[in-house]
């Protein structure tokens, strides 16, 4: 430690001496938050050389364990990722609940064995009250992000550490307990506290889809590549449209605190109508939408249903009066997709769906693979449909998107007690859930390694063994798994067994991606008139189906799908989407895709007298500078791009002996 960093200590030893001794109050040495503690750590009579045993009964730690099982469950995870960017630096992650107990703790062995001494290991007591002022203790006291650095602690048997710690926030923002970083004071890290509050935040993002089972979830940002991570403002509403609970990236983009937020409802913070955005959870995969905010600022945002309730139970569905009569059992939009929604005419497709239905209800597994966003969970979805357990559940699991520590409780399922954290009634998992049904695995590459030995077991034998449990429970199900990548690679590799691979892959379905598809035309109108709902008939534009045909759709029907939606909304009441409504960097991926096929003049199009992508542009861009009277900005600000992308348009079309 350097004489700089040894002179500051000793300043904010003698601060603390000089306040305790003579009551004064030190002004630049140490931040107005220590000070506070170190006030409400002399009103209550805290030495700076108390000792006293300060570490909770093993009885009452399991039974604290036993009342923050959600809290262990979705916390652990995120410590060992948070150790792992910090081992090797004498230091652990600790997670104390709303009283300041310890109940979990993870870190590098020569440090723990130290802080053991100070009771800073699982059943220690580090509130205010009794360990002064002390990261864990502040934090939950100002509920806000603390950091301890050495002599700041209140007790001088804590000046050897340096602690960083943040409260966590359950959705509605009653404190859940803390996340705490302490190491050795003479390591100390400056980021350390960034890293803190981030997987604090990560945990506080996991409460919010299982806390809300029959409520509309809303995952919104600013940029849309946020949507997904630990910066997204998650935000809950009810059925109706009113405000339940909202995260901290939530309220920061809202620019308003808890306080101001009770009584708000949707209309009051977007500038969106309600049904209008619960149209949007019908479709699978959930589209980015924009979303205006109140204050004008635009976001970008998905909406999630929860699991207990059906989107269509929100939105106007005609009936005829015999169905009107009768009681029907609600499903989502996916789970009704059949297999001829998912094919107009393209031979491919046929062929595929045509073996696909040959082995349906013959107990033979189903392996589909495919670029991202060519359709594989709906096929998946309508060959349950199509086979004889389309009464039974279909049970869907993303193995690229669970952490590898709670894979094998999510899909083999644990017994109570069966580790820490763990649900006090357990959880039967994935497999048994679809027991009857079908479970459909997406993305199998990447499931652990560890693992797989497991699954194969499950499948041979059709019975699955719980985590934590003795018992083995029979199992009935059809098994499909999806995968973006080929398998038999990652079989090479040594990174999927071999014999799980065949085991899975009883028939292999490769789903062709749009651009090789010869019915891209039809089902863009098939599409369209899902999003167009009852009773609207929309039309496209001839000059955008010539588009469409030769994009080379890199996003397959995600892709195609997303600019339907948008397009849709951008023309309002009108009744035919032109290229208008298609986005720059849309058309962008057409220009470069002729111009690759050597275009400029030579490329013609299937009949003489359809026009080429470049002179669609040409007339588009033509007719705004007519529009704007040839203001250059006017018309970049009207077409949505830069003027350095409109310059550089106007000067492709040019150098191709086009005028404008």
């Amino acid at each position: 430690m350097g004489s700089l960093a040894a002179d500051n200590l000793a300043c904010v030893r003698r601060a603390r001496e000089d306040f305790l001794t003579h009551g004064i109050v030190p002004v630049g040495v140490v931040n107005e938050t220590i000070i506070r503690s170190w006030q409400r750590s002399a009103e209550r009579g805290i030495g700076m050389e108390r000792g006293e045993t300060r570490c909770t009964p093993r009885y009452d730690l399991m039974h604290r364990r036993d009342k923050n099982d959600m809290l262990l469950l979705r916390s652990q995870p995120v410590m060992e990722n948070l150790y792992h960017e910090i081992c090797g630096t004498s230091s652990m992650v600790l997670l104390a609940d709303r009283e300041g107990v310890i109940l979990h703790s993870i870190g590098d062995p020569d440090f723990v064995d130290q802080a053991q001494k100070v009771y800073l290991k699982p059943g220690g007591i580090w509130t205010e009250t009794v360990n002064g002022t002390n990261a864990i203790g502040t934090a939950l006291e100002e509920q806000t992000a603390v950091h301890v650095h050495s002599s700041e602690h209140f007790i001088d048997k804590n000046r050897f550490l340096s602690c960083s710690a943040t409260p966590i926030f359950d959705p509605r923002g009653a404190v859940l307990g803390a996340l705490d970083v302490s190491g050795d004071y003479r390591s100390h890290q400056k980021h350390t506290m960034a890293l803190v509050r981030m997987s604090a935040q990560l945990i506080e993002n996991q409460m919010f889809v299982p806390e809300f089972p029959s409520d509309i979830v809303v995952c919104f940002h600013l940029k849309p590549e946020f949507i997904g991570t630990l910066y997204e403002g998650i935000a809950v509403f009810s059925p109706d449209g009113s405000f339940i609970a909202a995260n901290r990236s939530a309220l920061l983009q809202f620019g308003l605190d808890r306080g101001r937020m009770v009584g708000q409802a949707f209309a009051s913070l977007f500038k969106m109508s309600f049904p209008k955005l619960l149209e949007q959870s019908r479709f699978v995969p959930q589209p980015v939408v924009k979303l205006p905010l109140l204050s004008g600022i635009e976001v970008h945002g998905r909406v999630w249903c929860g699991s207990k309730i059906s989107p269509v139970t929100f939105l106007p569905v005609s009936t005829t009066s015999k169905e009107a009569a009768s009681p029907t059992h609600s499903h989502s939009a996916s789970d009704s997709v059949t297999l001829a929604d998912l094919e107009h005419g393209d031979p491919a497709m046929q062929a595929l769906i045509s073996k696909a239905l040959k082995v349906v209800g013959h107990d033979i597994p189903i392996m589909i693979e495919g670029e991202s966003g060519t359709g594989k969970e709906l096929l998946a979805r309508g060959l349950h449909q199509a086979g004889p357990r389309n009464n039974g559940p279909f049970v869907a699991l993303n193995c690229a998107s669970i952490p590898e520590g709670l894979f094998e409780s999510e899909l083999f399922g644990y017994q109570e007690g069966a580790f820490t954290g763990a649900r006090r009634k357990g959880s039967i998992g994935k497999i048994r859930e679809a027991d009857g049904g079908t479970l459909f695995l997406d993305e199998i590459g990447e499931m652990p390694l560890n693992l797989q030995a497991r699954l194969l077991r499950v499948l041979q034998d059709r019975t699955v063994s719980p985590l934590g449990g003795s018992g083995n429970y029979q199992v009935s199900i059809a098994v499909i798994c999806a995968t973006n990548r080929r398998v038999r690679d990652a079989v090479a590799a040594g990174k999927f067994r071999e014999d799980l691979y065949y085991r899975l892959n009883g028939m292999l379905l490769t789903v062709p991606s749009l651009r090789a598809r010869h019915d891209r035309v039809q089902l863009s109108r098939s599409i369209l008139d899902r999003l167009s709902g009852a009773g609207r008939q929309i039309t496209i534009n001839e000059e955008v189906l010539r588009i469409f045909e030769h994009h080379p759709w890199p996003g397959n029907i995600r892709q195609m799908h997303n600019i339907l939606r948008t397009a849709v909304a951008l023309i309002g009441d009108r009744q035919e989407i032109t290229i208008d409504e298609l986005p720059e960097d849309f058309l962008e991926q057409a220009e470069q895709c002729l111009a690759e096929r050597g275009t400029c003049g030579e490329l013609e199009s299937r009949n003489s007298d359809n026009h080429r992508l470049s002179d669609i542009e040409a007339k588009l861009i033509a007719s705004t500078l007519n529009r704007t009277g040839g203001n250059i900005a006017a018309a970049a600000r009207s077409m949505g791009i830069g003027r350095n992308t409109l310059y550089r348009k106007i000067r492709n079309i040019k150098s191709c002996g086009r005028g404008i």
